[in-house]
């Protein structure tokens, strides 16, 4: 495949990836609004796997490929972009407000999943035992919101989970198969066409896929969240916006990292772990810090994230991109 036709591969197939995210994820949240499920549960569930659906089959597609490493730069590329971009610009357009539920259960969640990644990616080895861990930690996840949901249900129904049902489309249930099934093939061709096309792409610059994963795809798949936290935020529903981030944030390391480990175990670089897990723990930590910080003493909504936390996250993400450049010249 020559660069200039995998770059066209590459950016049909990305458009595919965003294209087929939109049906995928409507479908899902209006089959499972037809199940019975609550607003809530839909929104910490079907909407956050939805939102990591690209991240997920490209990774699995780079594994089955044999380029595990541009599935696990994907996850890490993600999450960094999750909260230096995502986050970061949605800020300048809205302040997010973060309520101390945050503190309770999620925080400590990603906190715990970011910990677990550092501590399996600092050997730089990805081993299929600790894909193991990871996917085990992924499927115990429902079930601990499931759970929380049912013990706090009232309390849920007040912060900032539920799902606007002008967010769900207006589909019957045969529509709703439909538009998750059709979906879902586009996303898993589109995701295997981006794959092998990021793959010609970084083997003709000499670039690692590594680089490719944590740059050029996890930017591209990141691009449904930013796109749908920018809209909300200009539409005035952007009370999801911190909840959603760190629920693809978790899925991310929980699933989308756990998959080249489960399927072609791989050594990963040096700069994996010291340069880029780093920056991730670091973002995580510092978004953590922010949540705690405007929820100490409050029992609701006590602050929220506005435009300087914003511009610092944008700062961060724009000096981590020039490191890459600067160490890739």
């Amino acid at each position: 495949m020559t660069p200039l036709i995998a770059s066209l591969v590459f950016l049909l197939a990305l458009t595919g990836l965003i294209w087929s995210s939109h049906y995928f994820v409507g479908g899902s949240a209006s089959l499972a609004k037809h199940l019975g499920m609550t607003p809530g549960l839909i929104g910490l569930t079907v909407v956050a796997f939805g939102t990591s659906a690209p991240e997920i089959v490209v990774s699995a597609g780079a594994a089955l490929e044999g380029v595990p490493a541009l599935g696990v730069g994907n996850a890490i590329g993600s999450n960094i972009a999750n909260i230096g971009l995502v986050l970061g610009v949605t800020a300048l357009f809205a302040k997010l407000p973060v309520s101390r539920w945050l503190n309770r259960l999620e925080v400590p969640l990603l906190a715990a999943a970011t910990v677990l990644a550092a501590l399996f990616l600092f050997d730089h080895q990805l081993e299929r035992y600790e894909g193991i861990v990871l996917i085990g930690c992924a499927f115990a996840l429902p079930v601990i919101l499931m759970i929380d949901l049912k013990l706090h249900k009232q309390a849920r129904a007040d912060e900032n989970y539920p799902v606007d049902d002008e967010e769900i489309p207006d589909l019957s249930l045969k529509q709703s198969f439909l538009w998750l099934l059709g979906g879902l093939v586009v996303l898993l061709i589109s995701a295997d066409f981006l794959v092998e096309a990021a793959s010609s792409l970084a083997e003709f610059f000499n670039v690692s896929p590594l680089i490719i994963g944590l740059t050029v795809v996890a930017l591209g798949t990141s691009l449904p969240e930013l796109a749908a936290s920018i809209t909300s935020a200009i539409k005035g529903h952007h009370e999801m916006a911190i909840g959603n981030i760190i629920g693809s944030n978790i899925l991310n390391i929980l699933i989308v990292m756990a998959l080249p480990g489960l399927l072609m175990p791989t050594s990963l670089d040096l700069q994996v772990f010291g340069r880029d897990t780093v920056t991730m723990v670091a973002m995580t930590a510092l978004l953590i810090g922010i949540i705690i910080f405007k929820t100490r003493e409050s029992r609701g909504y006590s602050g929220f994230i506005g435009k300087p936390s914003g511009i610092v996250f944008l700062l961060i993400y724009i000096g981590y991109y020039a490191v890459i450049v600067a160490q890739n010249h």
